[in-house]
């Protein structure tokens, strides 16, 4: 008995012992077990487009092998394909986990996106010009593409669109070149002073002893196209791309060249109108109206220098074209202006009438696209003299009107009104300001006093003859502080606010008067 329950002990001290070595085993000396952490998730079921290719203790490893593999595949079938890679993991936390090694998890990745290729990605080329972009399948697509655009105003074909390296850009970005075919030899003519050396001497020279446009006759001179290039700036760069990603060229092409409504501002000039404007840009005036937030409506003021926007028919990419023409045509001779100093700007008066005259001449226009940029006569032989127009015009600043107090309330208008009180006038000739007696008041703008005392209805009054003509009475005054004949200026004191004469209460009654003329203060007050 006591021999038995010595082996039993032994067996129970084998026993713990065996498990303890075991478990120190398997937490130690077994690399493929992670050690357990109070960590969150050590142990993940990781995915690969939606196919299960193991166990992982580090999603990022995970990560960086399937870049790897991609990477080889890419390598192994010596061109651009693309592989979609969806990686999902299932992290859980474990005591024990049995993760799958570093080789096995990469070869599992390599088969599965492998056999995921779903496409291969083609060498092309992304255009870019101001907002607009388009992708081509090869070089030669963008130079038809850029060659259609030229075409459109190169009527005669004597220009070659090409695509050159961008001299301005770090990076490997190209753009466009335009070049003159020679006519004799069907080479390419640089642009002009790209010429160096010996070559750009004689081409200087000969332009120096060319005949003087003068003294050759029209009969004589070249017309058609002297330069041609583009108006805006084209970038070019290389891409690898879907083949639902590349613009077959013949939609490209539409797409460029096709006319697009595009916003522009017009400065408004003298005798500009509205109705003009709007004719002048294919518009209605109602359109013109509606994308300028500054007009109300078709009868709304512009003014010399304002600015409006207009839509003007465009292409994507623009061509600046310059052609020398032969025109016979009417023209205008400039307005002549006689400047009178002793009048005020808003005088003019007409002293002679305009009549058209008729020329023949050669000149380089510009256009941009098919709008006129610019106009250079070369040679110009008149046939009937044009007669100006002759406007004489002020010269001098009108002066300007203030409120003749600080505050006060608008308490009666201009115009008819019904009686304040018994004997008082139904149409008003001025209009009135409530205000305590004795609130300053001022010279509206700046005269000779004409009156200045008592008025009868008008109780104690001030009258200002103005340098334009106008006049500016002051009713209803406690006190006078100037004299007949005296200069003010604008802004001057010449009287306190009172309740004098024919009136219901403290206030101060105004008026402007033109040619006798009693007229509403509000629309001239600055």
């Amino acid at each position: 008995m006591n021999r038995l329950k010595k082996y039993r002990g032994l067996i129970k001290k084998t026993w713990f012992a065996t498990t303890g070595i075991t478990l120190l085993v398997l937490l130690f000396g077994v690399p493929s077990f992670p050690r357990f952490q109070k960590t969150g998730d050590n142990f993940y079921k990781v995915s690969i487009n939606g196919t299960e290719i193991g166990n992982s203790s580090d999603p990022e490893e995970v990560e960086r092998l399937a870049a790897e593999a991609r990477r080889e595949i890419t390598e192994t079938e010596g061109t651009m394909v693309y592989i979609p890679v969806e990686i999902t993991s299932e992290g859980q936390e474990l005591l024990f986990g049995n993760t799958d090694s570093r080789h096995h998890l990469y070869k599992a990745i390599y088969d599965v996106l492998k056999s995921s290729i779903s496409t291969t990605l083609q060498h092309a080329y992304t255009v870019k010009i101001n907002e607009y972009t388009v992708n081509l399948g090869s070089s030669s697509d963008v130079r038809a593409l850029l060659q259609a655009a030229l075409d459109r105003y190169d009527t005669e074909h004597a220009y070659r669109a090409d695509i050159v390296i961008d001299p301005d850009r770090q990076l490997n970005v190209l753009t466009t070149s335009v070049s003159k075919k020679d006519d004799s030899t069907g080479q390419l003519q640089h642009a002009a002073g790209e010429g160096a050396g010996a070559e750009r001497f004689f081409d200087e020279l000969f332009e120096e002893i060319e005949p003087d446009q003068g003294t050759v006759d029209f009969s004589q001179m070249e017309y058609g196209t002297v330069s041609v290039d583009f108006g805006d700036t084209v970038e070019i760069v290389d891409a690898y791309l879907l083949e639902n990603e590349i613009t077959p060229l013949e939609t490209a092409i539409s797409e460029v060249t096709a006319d697009q409504q595009k916003e522009q501002i017009y400065e408004v000039k003298a005798g500009d109108t509205l109705s003009q404007i709007a004719e002048d840009n294919g518009l209605t005036i109602a359109n013109l109206v509606a994308i300028n937030p500054t007009l109300d409506n078709e009868n709304s003021v512009i003014r010399t220098g304002d600015e409006l926007i207009i839509t003007v028919p465009e292409p994507e990419l623009s061509v600046v074209h310059t052609e020398q023409i032969y025109m016979e045509d009417t023209y205008e001779a400039d307005v002549v202006y006689i400047d009178n100093d002793e009048w005020y700007t808003t005088k003019t008066e007409l002293r002679q009438q305009p009549s058209a005259g008729f020329r023949k001449a050669a000149a380089l226009v510009t256009y941009r696209n098919d709008a006129v940029e610019s106009q250079e006569i070369l040679k110009e032989e008149v046939i009937v003299e044009a007669i100006p127009k002759i406007v004489e015009r002020g010269t001098k600043v009108p002066p300007t009107y203030i409120k003749p107090i600080s505050g006060g309330r608008l308490s009666s208008g201009f115009g008819g009104r019904k009686a304040p009180k018994k004997g008082a006038s139904t149409n008003h000739k001025g209009i009135d300001w409530a205000t305590p007696i004795g609130t300053a008041v001022m010279a509206s703008s700046g005269g000779t006093v004409t009156r200045a005392g008592w008025g009868s209805g008008y109780g104690y009054v001030v009258y200002i003859q103005h340098a334009d003509g106008r006049e500016t009475r002051y009713g209803h005054l406690s006190k006078v502080l100037v004299s007949v004949g005296q200069k003010v200026s604008q802004g001057q004191k010449i009287a306190l606010s009172g309740n004098t004469g024919r009136s219901t209460g403290p206030h101060l009654h105004f008026e402007i008067r033109i040619n006798g003329q009693a007229v509403n203060p509000l629309n001239y007050l600055n």
